[in-house]
């Protein structure tokens, strides 16, 4: 990978950990919201979440190494975790190498 690519996945990685953490804090919110279940029924509902959360996020984010970096750069993509802008400026190869396919994998 091209040191100008590396430098330019190091923020994209984090922006899209951010995001990350943000779908699953408003999830985890929804899940305590829930008034249609009981509040154990809640505590696990959101115990669930909380444990495939993780497992998503070591998926995507743990491991931080050039020799990981494309496949975490088009996990993240198919998550939709990465806006096409954020993408600019990284080179032609790198982008192709990354680009999710038509079905979209869901890591959960």
């Amino acid at each position: 990978m091209k040191e100008s690519d590396w430098k330019k996945f190091k923020r994209i990685k984090d922006e899209a950990l951010e995001r990350f953490c943000a779908d699953a804090m408003a999830d985890f919110v929804a899940a305590i919201e829930k008034e249609d279940m009981s509040n154990h029924g809640r505590y696990l509902y959101l115990f669930k979440l909380v444990q495939n959360a993780d497992k998503r996020l070591g998926l995507l984010f743990d491991g931080h190494s050039r020799s990981k970096a494309q496949l975490q750069l088009m996990l993240i993509r198919s998550e939709g975790l990465v806006e096409d802008h954020q993408l600019a400026g990284l080179s032609a190869e790198l982008l192709k190498a990354t680009e999710p396919k038509n079905t979209k994998p869901q890591v959960r």
